[in-house]
């Protein structure tokens, strides 16, 4: 069984990120193996996760993988750890819009049967804590809010009032924690700037963080917290299992390479993505768009995730070698598949930069956010899926796209209109949906299968 927390707030801007990532580093220092967790469709979070713990951070969606698979794929990425941290998202009730509980952390919490502990920002409180937290606490009787931690407080003064205030709400303060610019972490138009783009000050930010965890929380109390949560069952999810290779076991000469975009410009990936690719029975080789002027060697499929091109829109530009890899390789009917960045890359230009020219299209920037979790349904036949296949997935843009005459969509969408979206050409599936392979395996398997 392993110990487990999650880490909740009334609302973002609290400080989750910061406390989580301080524990999981905190208790990583201690020499335990700390397994680090997000809940909902966030690709940045986990960056600094994997970056305070050693071990991949993996997100926990019910929306896009089903209520039936958080358990397991926590257990399966729980694996071999002492501690488990899950980080929520936006407030601990909030969720898919319109469907209730549906991917909340409260729901997420309940699945993992995992108690709770509540990121309060106090700067501009005393004693209306107390019914803040009350209200929390007794929401939902199903939520076990084991305690809270005190962000942004002032003083010793003001430390003095909220623990007053809270004495009377019988949730334990697990953790005061004064305000401190160096554990801050900047952001832009799409959140937290990722650890890819800035690593020696992140690797600083990490470790401020766990140092001001390890000086204002109580690291034992939350310790035994977490180990009074009860036994999940034993099932874990497994890549193996859900995408076998097709006819069995594939010998390493003819096993496909898929190369999948990473570095700087690429960071937005699933950890379960590349084991499903691997299971399906693909060599899983990535290469970075910034720096590589080649795909690599024997590439017989491509996968180009979610990131910010937009703000290396100079540089994949001035990489006129891989584009014009990429353009041969999607030119030959091979199997591409692109989400969001990978979408702009293969586009004609973007703002302006002339990209891959695959797609005939041009993209640029927009003052507009697209966001939200959306039902899915393929248009047509694709290399990642056959016509018809319902998927779930999620939008996640400040960028448009303008089609040429007789573009073909990938996906039907509903939530919040209906609407096509995407291009398919060739072995080409470009999308801005963001999707969890876990969710729908068989994409990898089909996609391996078109590669071989």
């Amino acid at each position: 069984m392993v110990a487990r927390l999650v880490i909740a707030a009334p609302s973002s801007g609290a400080g989750k990120t910061t406390v989580a990532t301080g524990l999981m580093a905190a208790f990583a220092g201690r020499g335990l193996a700390v397994s680090p967790h997000k809940v909902g469709p966030d690709y940045i979070d986990p960056g600094y996760h994997a970056l305070a713990t050693g071990r991949p951070g993996r997100n926990l969606d019910a929306f896009m993988c089903g209520t039936g698979l958080v358990a397991p794929l926590f257990a399966h990425g729980a694996r071999g750890a002492d501690l488990a941290v899950v980080e929520g998202v936006m407030g601990l009730y909030d969720g898919a819009a319109g469907q209730g509980e549906l991917a909340s952390t409260a729901q997420v919490a309940k699945l993992l049967r995992a108690p709770v502990v509540l990121v309060v920002d106090a700067s501009s409180q005393s004693r209306s804590v107390a019914a803040l937290v009350h209200g929390f606490a007794s929401w939902d009787p199903e939520v076990r809010l084991g305690g809270v931690i005190l962000n942004k407080v002032a003083t010793d003064r003001h430390e003095a009032l909220l623990r007053e205030a809270l004495e009377e709400s019988g949730v334990p303060v697990l953790g005061v924690l004064r305000r401190a610019p160096a554990v801050e972490t900047p952001s832009r138009h799409l959140g937290l700037v990722p650890v890819a783009e800035r690593q020696a000050q992140a690797v600083a930010a990490v470790a401020a963080q766990a140092e001001q965890v390890r000086q204002g929380c109580d690291l034992e109390g939350l310790l035994a917290l977490a180990r009074s949560a009860p036994p999940l069952p034993d099932e874990a999810w497994s890549a193996d299992v859900v995408a076998p290779s097709a006819g069995g076991p594939v010998a390493p000469a003819a096993r496909p390479v898929v190369a999948v975009a990473g570095g700087a410009a690429f960071t937005f990936s699933y950890a379960e993505h590349t084991e499903l690719l691997t299971a399906a029975g693909a060599d899983v080789v990535t290469f970075d768009p910034l720096r590589d002027e080649a795909l690599p060697e024997g590439t017989s499929g491509l996968v180009i995730g979610g990131g910010f091109p937009e703000v290396y829109g100079e540089q994949l530009s001035a990489n006129e070698p891989l584009r014009g890899a990429v353009a041969g390789l999607a030119a030959s009917g091979a199997p591409v598949a692109a989400e969001c960045a990978g979408l702009l890359y293969l586009a004609r230009s973007l703002d302006g930069r002339p990209m891959c020219g695959v797609l005939d299209a041009d993209a640029r920037m927009s003052s507009r956010l697209t966001l939200g979790y959306r039902d899915a349904v393929a248009v047509g036949d694709s290399a990642l899926a056959a016509a018809g296949t319902r998927m779930r997935g999620h939008e996640f843009h400040r960028t448009v796209i303008e089609p040429g005459a007789g573009a073909r969509p990938a996906w039907g969408l509903r939530q919040p209109e209906t609407r096509v979206e995407g291009f398919v050409q060739g072995g080409v599936h470009a999308s801005y949906l963001h999707t969890h392979w876990a969710g729908a395996p068989e994409v990898a398997a089909r996609f391996v299968a078109h590669c071989r």
